[in-house]
């Protein structure tokens, strides 16, 4: 599913007039009349009442005039607030303001801070309220006028219905300018706007709905988005099935480099979900004086000594045992509880520099990376890294803030310099691949904010790496599958309070629900009618 950029918007849009032919009107009168639709059908018909259309002066407010002539028409009382000079609405928005105007829809012009203070009283009594102020193209925060409109509507408690995207939300970045509408539900035009599915704006944007108006979907592709959601449609044929006389050897063997004292359960988990995911052998590496305490810890999956530092981490001399025990591996997943002394990191370096088969590196593995970053130059194989925020900030050599100020771009760049697959975890995790394309994850919910999820995240996607998926689909599926068994549990048993090991072990039951199900559930605030499914390009 696309998820565009204003800018990628605005050229659909104006490619739609320009060689379509399709009229800018029609184009507005089309989702003026899809918003209707879906507003009557999410918010009114639960609350019925008084409508009122805080419209701005573009042709945000000019989808909020259609809307108002069609709630008119079905006897719906609806007033339109103008929040602007009447004369600077032009183009298409005019002449619906003159429709409405002609059939004596209520329309009060509130132009200035005065005139907003001298209105508040009948402001308060609305029922209802829907936000057609400022639209996608907002780059800058909000001022004048738009602020303390914003501020009141958001006060009043009372269900708000966004026009294309809550006004004071960047299209581009999902973060707030300000101050920013707090919708319970958006109608979108085209197709979904990035902004809608990161935070902070996926809490701003509520129940969302894609409505179609006439742009074709092959423009997605022309206009070269590069962004996308990630959906069960996309990976649902990508994901391994076994045929009935397969054995071990057919679903591929994992190496996992992990642990340290103190940090046993990592590497346990990283294994055993590999295990989980399907893989059918999995080694396990460790430091030699830990392996008696994983023997017992994971009784499936294999495990092997290496010769450690003084302080029990895994040391640059056991290098050549290792690339032994990769001849026969499909994957090689490194950095769960690994630590970080000097020596581990040597071995790291000579590992990405010389590995001829993919790498995934997460936790301490990213933690040595970042001390020298122009390793990633040295690969020979893929490599999967999956940071947190702050791993992510060492590893650019920014601050966390900078990296959450906007994730997508911050991931992209990355990968398409280092030229590696990045997972940015955290609430709508980014994934970026080298060839600049970026996912947006939809499943997770905040019980996963606890200790050894990332070690589960690893070896969930190199287990499926290691069955022979597609690196960027086992990369896609691992990320999303991870979020889905963690819904699975909220849903079951509450979140916080579930444990890493509980979402390791729902993993088998959530791939055959994905495998099973025509619509898997996405989550609660996406419409499941919202999808538009244009395949991705080079995906």
């Amino acid at each position: 599913m696309y998820l565009v950029t204003a800018d990628e918007m605005r050229r659909m849009d104006r490619a739609t007039i320009e060689t379509f032919g399709i009229p800018g009107r029609v184009l507005m009168e089309n989702a003026g009349r899809g918003a209707t639709a879906y507003f009557l059908e999410t918010l009114y018909r639960h609350q019925p009442g008084r409508v009122a259309i805080a419209a701005g002066r573009g042709n945000n407010g000019g989808d909020g005039f259609v809307m108002a002539r069609y709630l008119h028409q079905k006897g719906i009382p609806v007033t339109v607030f103008l929040f602007t000079h009447r004369d600077r609405i032009q183009g298409d928005a005019a002449t619906n303001l003159a429709l409405i105007d002609s059939m004596g829809v209520p329309v009060v012009e509130v132009a200035d801070t005065a005139a907003l203070d001298a209105r508040k009283q009948d402001l308060a009594h609305m029922d209802l309220w829907i936000d057609a102020i400022l639209g996608t193209g907002l780059t800058s925060d909000v001022r004048g006028l738009f602020l303390p409109v914003i501020e009141f509507i958001n006060q009043q408690k009372r269900p708000v219905f966004a026009v294309d995207i809550p006004s004071g939300l960047n299209a581009d970045s999902g973060q707030v300018c300000g101050i920013c509408i707090q919708a319970a539900a958006t109608a979108t035009f085209g197709f979904a706007k990035v902004g809608h599915f990161v935070y902070p704006g996926r809490s701003h944007t509520g129940r969302l709905k894609v409505i179609e108006i006439g742009i074709p979907p092959q423009m997605a592709v022309q206009v070269g988005c590069k962004q996308h959601l990630i959906t069960p449609a996309d990976l649902k044929p990508a994901l391994p099935m076994r045929p009935t006389t397969a054995h071990k050897g057919n679903s591929g063997h994992l190496l996992v480099l992990a642990g340290s004292p103190g940090k046993t359960g990592a590497a346990a988990m990283t294994a055993m979900t590999a295990m989980r995911s399907g893989a059918g052998l999995v080694t396990l590496g460790i430091p030699q004086s830990l392996n008696p305490v994983l023997e017992t810890m994971v009784t499936e999956a294999m495990t092997v000594g290496l010769a450690e530092t003084s302080l029990g981490h895994v040391d640059e001399s056991a290098y050549e045992k290792i690339v032994d025990l990769l001849t026969d591996k499909r994957c090689l997943a490194v950095g769960p509880g690994l630590g970080t002394n000097p020596s581990t990191g040597r071995l790291l370096n000579r590992l990405i520099a010389e590995a001829r088969i993919p790498l995934v590196v997460d936790a301490d593995g990213l933690n040595l990376i970042a001390d020298d970053i122009s390793i990633l130059s040295r690969k020979r194989a893929p490599m999967v890294l999956t940071p947190h925020p702050g791993e992510m900030a060492r590893l650019c050599g920014q601050s966390t803030a900078a990296i959450q100020s906007d994730r997508g771009v911050q991931a992209r760049r990355f990968a398409e310099q280092h030229g590696v697959y990045l997972v940015l975890k955290g609430a709508a995790t980014i994934i970026a691949q080298p060839d600049g394309l970026v996912f947006v994850n939809p499943t997770g919910n905040p019980g996963m904010a606890a200790g050894g999820m990332g070690d589960v995240l690893t070896g969930l996607i190199a287990g499926l790496i290691t069955q022979g998926m597609p690196i960027n689909a086992a990369v896609r599926a691992g990320v999303y599958l991870h979020g889905a068994a963690a819904d699975r549990l909220a849903r079951s048993q509450g979140a916080p309070g579930y444990l890493a090991t509980e979402v390791m072990n729902a993993v088998p039951a959530t791939i055959a629900e994905l495998l099973g199900s025509g619509d898997p559930p996405i989550y609660p605030e996406l419409d499941p009618l919202c999808y538009r499914t244009a395949p991705p390009t080079g995906a």
